[in-house]
């Protein structure tokens, strides 16, 4: 009976090293779980920074009237091409009751004065013919008439200006001709006729009648965030792409960049400018909405991997990707890094043409039909 119980034992005992050793067997011949693999590829990468902002004409020039009053013609439009000196408005003025009556007040002094020295200029000038009294005493009198003469003259100019904003004798240099200052396009006309106008001074700027800029000197303007402003320098290519016009691609240098930040939702923004070039035979309206790709750095033809693929050590920081050995299992490579477009990357060392490198997602049935 014992003996029959020890062999029942042994048996059973048998047959479970048997079970576990099957079972190690299956572990073991468990095939090793697949990765996608992607190899090196020849690509063209640009290393960029992209502003935003718009296309401005280089000078923009806004003209104002000489003297307040009120609009009384405007002979320009939005869109017109004008010289330096043509007429752009005409003003009609609304005289100050104070200096008005000062004006006046000018006026009949320099009258009575003048009505004064006629008087003494007829007699003297009559006793001078008759030889009454010397040549000199009379040339001393018929200067006092001609100054008396000149003031009345300017106190009645000065009067009319009050009144009516120009006077006799001024011809273009009339007040009331609003002139253009610069030659180019009408780019905004805000007033209209009856509109009231303020001449510029030190506690006004005055209002403008119209706006005019050089279209053919126009400029790119836009903000580069504070993280990527280090990277630029002068005298970079601007590659703009315009909102209005996305099928023509224009080229500028960079020739500004700010030298203090602006704080925008949170965020330090630097102005930077640009020359753009712009054809004869294309039309770039003032305000234009644009991007600016600011080139840093360009390679072609080199060898790449997506930026996706790389792993970074822990400890030293150091990239690294792993590559597929011949058994089936993945090993660690260093890699040294060239330029990068943010998608992909340039491999200058750590991985040849040839190697297939990990992929981080698993291979699906769906793929290995494919293989299959």
């Amino acid at each position: 009976m014992k003996k029959t119980l020890i062999y029942t034992g042994l048996a059973i005992l048998g047959l479970a090293v048997i079970i576990a050793i099957i079972k190690v067997n299956k572990s073991n011949s468990t095939p090793k779980k697949k990765y996608k693999t992607e190899q090196l590829a020849k690509a063209n990468i640009v290393n960029k920074v992209v502003a935003t902002g718009k296309v401005i004409p280089n000078e923009e020039v806004e003209i104002k009237p000489q003297i307040s009053g009120i609009i009384d013609r405007v002979y320009v439009e939005e869109g017109d091409i004008v010289k330096k000196g043509d007429l752009i408005a005409t003003v009609r003025v609304v005289p100050n009751i104070a200096s008005l009556n000062s004006a006046n007040g000018r006026v009949k002094n320099a009258r009575l004065t003048f009505n004064n020295a006629k008087t003494q200029f007829n007699r003297t000038k009559k006793l001078f013919e008759k030889g009454v009294i010397s040549h000199q005493d009379f040339e001393t009198v018929e200067l006092s008439f001609q100054n008396a003469k000149q003031q009345l003259q300017n106190a009645q100019s000065d009067l009319d200006i009050i009144k009516k904003g120009s006077t006799a004798g001024l011809g273009k240099t009339a007040n009331t001709n609003v002139r253009a200052t610069a030659s180019g396009m009408v780019l905004e006309v805000p007033v209209k006729k009856g509109y009231q106008v303020i001449q510029s001074n030190n506690f006004n700027p005055g209002t403008t009648i119209a706006s005019i800029a050089d279209m053919t000197d126009m400029i790119f303007e836009g903000k580069v965030d504070e993280a990527e402003v280090g990277k630029l320098q002068l005298g970079m290519d601007l590659d703009i792409t315009i909102g209005a016009l996305e099928a023509e691609k224009f080229m500028a240098k960079l020739n500004f960049i700010a030298p203090k930040g602006i704080e925008e939702s949170g965020a330090i923004q630097f102005k930077v400018k640009g020359d753009l070039k712009v054809a004869a035979d294309k039309t770039v309206r003032a305000g234009y909405s644009a991007n600016a790709a600011i080139i840093i750095e360009k390679k072609d033809s080199v060898f790449s991997l997506r930026e996706a693929l790389l792993q970074y050590d822990k400890k030293t920081k150091k990239p690294f990707v792993e590559v597929a050995t011949t058994d089936g299992d993945y090993e660690k490579r260093d890699v040294t890094l060239g330029v990068s477009d943010g998608i992909h990357v340039e491999i200058i060392a750590g991985v040849e043409e040839e190697d297939e490198v990990k992929v981080w997602n698993k291979e699906s049935k769906k793929d290995k039909k494919k293989d299959d």
